[in-house]
């Protein structure tokens, strides 16, 4: 269904400040997925029509969320009282982006009345002087727009990006990893451009990021164990291609969230969760190898992003079988002690083995105790 046509499902069908239609459009958005509101946005861009300029903005504010920025939704049209901003975002670390969207900048923006919104959210304590403004424009080409920030008194406190980019920092932040999005989220603060440290940064990070994504979908060598080592290795094979792995990880994932009742939406390669954080799934991939085995590392991080949930699962993808294998967060954190490990600067992952039963079934060896604990109780189906 086009966007439109979803908006005509949504309450009175009428987008209005704090309407059923707004609240249900919304709700709706935080659990689509991401390249479904890329689609939405350039739907608002080429075809305008009823209130698309309102749409455009919740997008925004999605895009906003996905960067993992806690989000404020503004108001469609002020009001008495009241102050106009699109959006505010607030970071991790405190800083607060008053957020502004305009579908184009075919027509000058009063910039004092943006500048005003900001001090009237400070003044009323909802943000602090630790913000800045970003205002996000449909338009690639902003060359106007430019000029007359920077030759404004507020030139300081106000960054520009287009749709376009915010996509694209969409996609970079959900194929890499975590501190790539602690980059993204310094980029968007103003900085003088004059010293580029900052820029490289971001890109030289984000290229380890995703070294480091390749790296914890690869296999798990025992003889990379920091502790007793089983003597027992896979062998070497070619990798399997990215687009068998991620294709799977969609079967895992549609079959994760509808057991569930729950969808759920990307938060980086191998992390996803609902839209209110609570539900929370890592999905880890392995080929087969010729000894009936599968292998996988579990990521000290990955242990923390499920520990912050209310519910979570490590989920075993296993090429070659049609099932997969949601173990409960407790379940395996438990598990952690009677595994091999490998530790590294910053960085410590336990090995995840499973092997297969002469008659099929999949067990996990815990070799610190010498146990074969069955798996197939945590069986998805993916037919």
């Amino acid at each position: 269904m086009r966007i439109h046509q979803i908006i005509a499902l949504c309450g009175d069908s009428k987008l209005r400040n704090n309407s059923d239609c707004s609240i249900e459009l919304r709700e709706y958005l935080s659990q689509a997925a991401s390249e479904k509101i890329f689609e939405y946005m350039e739907t608002c861009l080429q075809s305008s029509f009823e209130n698309s300029g309102f749409v455009l903005q919740d997008l925004v504010n999605e895009l906003g969320r996905r960067l993992d920025y806690s989000v404020d939704n503004g108001l469609y049209q002020g009001r008495p009282n009241a102050t106009g901003y699109d959006g505010i975002w607030n970071d991790p670390n405190g800083h607060a982006l008053v957020v502004e969207v305009k579908t184009s900048d075919a027509y000058r923006i009063n910039l004092n009345i943006i500048a005003r919104y900001r001090e009237e959210l400070i003044v009323s304590e909802k943000i602090t002087w630790k913000s800045s403004i970003l205002i996000v424009v449909g338009r690639e080409d902003t060359g106007d727009l430019e000029a007359q920030v920077r030759g404004s008194k507020h030139a300081w406190d106000i960054r520009l990006l287009s749709i376009d980019a915010l996509i694209k920092l969409v996609s970079l932040k959900e194929n890499t990893e975590e501190e790539t999005v602690t980059k993204i989220h310094e980029l968007l603060v103003f900085f003088e451009y004059t010293k580029l440290d900052r820029i490289i940064d971001v890109a030289l990070t984000a290229a380890k990021d995703a070294g480091a994504v390749i790296q914890q979908e690869a296999l798990p060598t025992i003889g990379d164990t920091d502790d007793d080592s089983t003597g027992v290795e896979p062998e070497k094979q070619e990798k399997t291609p990215q687009e068998i792995m991620a294709a799977m990880r969609q079967m895992i994932l549609a079959a994760v969230g509808k057991r569930e009742r729950m969808p759920l939406i990307k938060k980086s390669t191998a992390l996803y969760w609902s839209s209110d954080r609570n539900l929370r799934v890592v999905c880890s991939i392995s080929k087969h190898y010729s000894r009936g085995a599968y292998w996988y590392g579990y990521h000290q991080q990955w242990d923390k992003f499920l520990s912050d949930g209310a519910k979570g699962f490590f989920v075993l993808g296993c090429i070659g079988r049609n099932e997969a294998y949601a173990l409960p967060f407790d379940w395996i954190h438990l598990k952690l002690g009677e595994l091999h490990t490998t530790e590294r600067v910053g960085t410590k992952y336990w090995h995840v083995h499973l092997e297969e039963t002469p008659s099929g079934d999949l067990v996990m060896p815990t070799f610190k105790v010498g146990e074969r604990v069955s798996v197939m109780p945590f069986r998805i189906s993916l037919g």
